[in-house]
């Protein structure tokens, strides 16, 4: 059983890093199971705030390794489709490795930027972007791009990391990595520039550029999405594989100097270790909002 692979970036080869998630996509395969797991509740509210159900034609956009486009094809069933689209080719290409090895065959990838999809006209009854939507430095015209996709009255929803005053654990690694860079810690205002991890991390911000893409009946609501791992060298272990951002601010050091960011990022985040397990705190922003008539 074969999923459909569309290379929509020419020049762009699986297997050959040309973009920074590509570096992260073996990563975000192996640890497919952690991160399952920790988006496990937000992502089952994600997919019925898109109201995704059976025989539904979906658009995941920023589907990454595909953990969620699984649940998304199981939901819409065989009558129903899901285009997962993605910036890294290399990591739709682990993505399509774990929509065969499910045995789904209506699943399609298709490597393309969320601000300039190009889906041949096509209608989606519902669209969904889990984590994907703050890395783009236009989100508004990512938005757009989504509701030019949907059908009438189809419904749009999605996850981005709520801001730094919620998220302490991804702003500590953040500053632990910049200080071994050489770099100044990050302001508030820093933490939330375009494009980066919690850019999108306030309430109005997201309903304001959701309502000025042309979509209805918005919501946008924080919820608790804490991090849960054996110990705290386990989740460590997951950012120096998976956590793009932390990846690009740390590559250009000599591998010694890595090493010593890592163990110091470690020992900082040891701070969130309880008497069972690790358990960093994390926060989200789930919206929606619908493509007019209908």
């Amino acid at each position: 059983m074969n999923a459909a692979f569309q290379d929509a970036a020419p020049g762009v080869h699986p297997g050959q890093p040309d973009h920074p998630w590509d570096a992260a996509a073996a990563g975000w395969s192996t640890h497919a199971p952690l991160i399952r797991a920790w988006l496990a509740e937000a992502t089952v509210q994600m997919l019925n705030a898109a109201h995704i159900t059976l025989g539904a034609h979906v658009l995941d956009v920023a589907a990454g390794a595909g953990d969620q486009t699984l649940d998304i094809a199981e939901r819409v069933g065989p009558l129903g489709h899901v285009l997962a689209t993605d910036i890294s080719a290399a990591i739709l290409v682990a993505a399509r490795s774990h929509f065969v090895r499910a045995g789904f065959v209506n699943v399609e990838v298709m490597v393309a930027d969320a601000q300039q999809l190009d889906v041949s006209g096509r209608r989606f009854d519902a669209a969904v972007c889990r984590l994907g939507l703050m890395f783009c430095h236009d989100p508004s015209q990512a938005m757009q791009a989504i509701g030019a996709a949907l059908k009438s009255g189809g419904r749009f929803s999605g996850l981005v990391f709520a801001g730094p005053e919620h998220n302490p654990c991804l702003a500590l690694q953040l500053n632990v990595a910049r200080r071994h860079a050489g770099l100044p810690a990050a302001t508030v205002q820093a933490f939330c520039s375009p494009g980066t991890l919690m850019s999108l991390g306030q309430s109005a911000m997201v309903s304001t550029l959701l309502v000025n893409a042309g979509f209805v009946d918005v919501q946008v609501q924080r919820i608790d999405a804490p991090f849960a791992a054996a110990t705290v060298h386990d989740y460590v272990e997951f950012l120096k594989q998976s956590a793009s951002p932390v990846i690009e601010i740390l590559k250009r050091l000599p591998a010694p100097l890595q090493c010593s960011a890592w163990d110091d990022m470690e020992h900082q985040l040891a701070i969130y270790d309880t008497p069972t397990k690790w358990l960093g705190p994390k926060a989200l922003l789930l919206f929606s909002g619908q493509w007019p008539g209908g």
